[in-house]
């Protein structure tokens, strides 16, 4: 078997068996098949699509390059979510202890941000002490004994992937659909869980930018998920605008700390109930969506859900403490507002360089190296459809110093379009893909 063969194959729109796809990515993975040969390949892939089977086979070789955790000793059903990424999105602080205290099991491993705001990982190191790194017999041990533990993916999960997604950066073969179904499916297969839910952003603060785009992706997330033999749905939402108000790690750990104590309400709330659902159905858990939202909702009126995330907290390091005091999180030292200039209907945020305003301040990574700052970060007082008056704050800027707060403000203005009359608010929930 020989890649230029295989290169010509798909080239010329020939569909690829499962040993030819094997042969490709553990040889790639071995160094015995080159970047050249490969980006060729992807650019291949990217013009000529693949088919379900292919896809599907590209996920399991891409997922068996490396460990495939075992979960078996945890008892019960087991659920992980996924996010294609977002401004504000800290959804996954919300709901694993929403659905962890309905009794699902939350056995999650996320990754830390790159690019304009921090990850999971990142948010829960907000909590002074929290371990990301407690190893997989503890790990399960935590998930039989709490329901629920976050941790960070170890560096032998889908080595192919990490190789695969360095090369399709730099050789323009990024917006593949089958290429990003198999890159966020082979780590989601490998991490072991029974149920798997998709969160698949659309806007301009995310990488699908149209719905239709963000639909295609779902259908394909979701067909090679139960192809693959896992309970699988994804919610499509809107990312024309930060998710909540808060943009910044401790700032956004603040905001879902709000939302568990039944203090915040909106389009956050509205996902994760969403998303909850989609993973209490699924899982058996509940018949229907209305009763697995009344099954949520009651988590955060018993208080159930926010002591679930200080159990989650405690088990893994972390002082409990600040999920019920959040003055022991991470606080900036500068505290500005960004005082609107004009008056009107905010008509249009520019999501994406809000999540930059805050890489700016500190909060995001430009490389992987790079050191974040977890007390920084913007909070917004007005979304879309809101009327502004002159002189009322957009919102208030976090920072290290007044110099970088005055220049987050003057960024932050000029995100913000208006409009004289008023503004329908965007639909926030697209879909949902089954």
């Amino acid at each position: 078997m020989l890649m230029t063969d295989l290169i010509a194959k798909k080239r010329d729109g020939g569909e690829l068996s499962t040993e030819e796809i094997k042969y490709m990515i553990e040889g790639y993975v071995r160094g015995e098949i080159a970047d050249y040969q490969m980006s060729a390949m992807c650019m291949a892939i990217l013009f000529r699509g693949m088919s379900d089977q292919e896809t599907l086979d590209l996920t399991m070789a891409m997922m068996h390059s490396g460990e495939v955790v075992d979960l078996s000793a945890i008892e019960g059903v087991k659920a992980d979510k996924h996010s294609t990424g977002g401004v504000g999105d800290k959804t996954s602080l919300i709901l694993c202890p929403m659905v962890a205290a309905c009794g699902l099991r939350i056995a999650k491993m996320s990754g830390r941000g790159l690019g304009h705001t921090g990850g999971t990982l990142d948010k829960l190191e907000s909590f002074p002490g929290y371990n990301i790194s407690i190893g997989e017999k503890r790990f399960i041990e935590n998930v039989n004994r709490c329901g629920i533990a976050l941790i960070g993916q170890t560096a032998d999960i889908v080595p192919a992937d990490k190789k695969l997604y360095a090369l399709r950066d730099v050789t323009g073969t990024v917006p593949s659909i089958p290429l990003i179904v198999s890159s966020i499916m082979s780590k989601k297969l490998a991490s072991g869980a029974d149920v798997i839910v998709l969160d698949v952003k659309c806007g301009s603060g995310a990488f699908m930018k149209t719905e239709e785009d963000a639909r295609e992706l779902a259908r394909g997330l979701t067909r090679i998920g139960r192809l693959a033999g896992k309970k699988c749905a994804a919610v499509i939402t809107d990312m024309d605008q930060p998710l909540g108000r808060a943009v910044g790690n401790a700032l956004e750990v603040k905001e879902a700390i709000s939302v568990l104590k039944g203090e915040t309400k909106g389009d956050l709330l509205e996902l994760c109930l969403t998303l909850g659902s989609c993973m209490l159905t699924e899982a058996g858990f509940c018949p229907d969506i209305e009763s697995a939202r009344e099954k949520l909702l009651a988590t955060i009126e018993s208080g159930a859900a926010l002591d679930k995330l200080a159990e989650l907290v405690e088990a893994q390091d972390g002082d409990k403490r600040a999920v019920y005091d959040t003055s022991l999180l991470p606080m900036a030292p500068v505290q500005l507002e960004a005082v609107s200039e004009v008056s009107g209907f905010l008509s249009h945020i520019e999501c994406e360089k809000v999540g930059l305003i805050s890489m700016h301040l500190g909060g995001g990574r430009a490389t992987k190296e790079s050191e974040i700052d977890l007390s920084v970060g913007l909070v917004l007082h007005k979304k879309v459809g809101d009327r502004v008056e002159q002189g009322e704050s957009l919102g208030t800027i976090h920072a290290t110093t007044r110099e970088k707060a005055e220049e987050a403000a003057r960024l932050l203005r000029a995100c913000c379009t208006f409009s004289d009359e008023p503004v329908e608010r965007p639909a926030f929930i697209k879909a949902i893909i089954r």
